[in-house]
This record gives C-alpha cells, structure tokens and sequence, in this order.
C-alpha cells in the first residue's frame, strides 16, 4: 500500500475529509436534544404509571392510559431518531476516513465515500421525519382550548 508524503496531497485529503465534520456536530447536537425529549417522555410516563398504580380498584384511569399509550409511540419515534442519527454518524465517520484513504493511497474508494455520504444523509433525513412526526403527536396531546378547573381563591 502506498501512502502519499506529498504535503499538498495530505492537505488535500484532510481538506476533503474535513468538510463532512460539520454535519457530525449537527448529528451530534441533535442526539443532545433528541435525548433530552425521550428523558421527558421517561419522566412524564413514570409519573402516569404511579398515578394508574395508586388509583382505587375500579377506576378505570382511561386518559392516563391514552396517554400512556401516545407516550409509548412517541418513546419509539425518538428511539428510532436516535439510532438513524447514530446511523449518520457512522456513515459520516466512515465517508470521511474514505476520502482521506481515497486521496492520499492509491485505493480507489470514492465511489464508496460517495455511497456512505448519501447513506449518512438519507438516515440524517429519515431522522428528520421521525423528529417531526413525535412533535406533531406531542402537539396533539396538548389541550388547548379546554378549561382549566378554577383554583380556590385566598381571601
């Protein structure tokens, strides 16, 4: 195998190589507040599963486990973000270590930079559509509109 001791080459190569760094901070950042979410949804259904488990014999709890229910769905769209974006990653990190080999030995791999970067990318987006799609169903569960009971008043 024959490794380049040409500097500009070697410069080249980590030239190329650098560029697909940025979208690893993206992929990185966005794990950060995709993980954040599931930790919410965790906390919220810990906090439905005390109040159905405390509840009298014979009290159905119907909205609790509606609820329940929606948080598991969204627990598994966030789940499944975060492994296409663990997905990307290592699409990413594969890409880049194949357009530095590709520059600077004689491998002849960028058609497979080329193939890894696009993989990177579809997970990135299909990511993207599972992010969208648990914020919609968290929207959802919202009640807007709906009264709120009245606190007592202190006088």
């Amino acid at each position: 195998m024959f490794f380049a001791t040409n500097l500009d080459t070697v410069t080249h190569g980590i030239q190329l190589a650098v560029a697909p760094v940025f979208l690893l901070t993206a992929v990185a950042g966005m794990i950060g507040s995709v993980a954040g979410r599931l930790a919410r949804i965790i906390d919220r259904a810990r906090v439905l599963e005390d109040r159905i488990e405390a509840a009298q014999p014979g009290n159905p709890l119907t909205a609790a486990f509606s609820e329940l229910g929606q948080l598991r769905l969204r627990g598994s769209l966030v789940n499944a973000c975060i492994a296409l974006l663990t997905f990307c990653a290592i699409m990413i990190g594969l890409t880049i270590m194949a357009l530095f080999l590709g520059e600077t030995t004689e491998w002849q791999i960028f058609r497979m930079a080329t193939i890894l970067f696009l993989s990177g990318i579809s997970c990135f987006l299909l990511a993207l559509l599972c992010f969208l799609t648990e914020t919609l169903i968290a929207t959802r569960m919202l009640k807007f509109g709906r009264k709120l009971p009245q606190l007592p008043s202190q006088t």
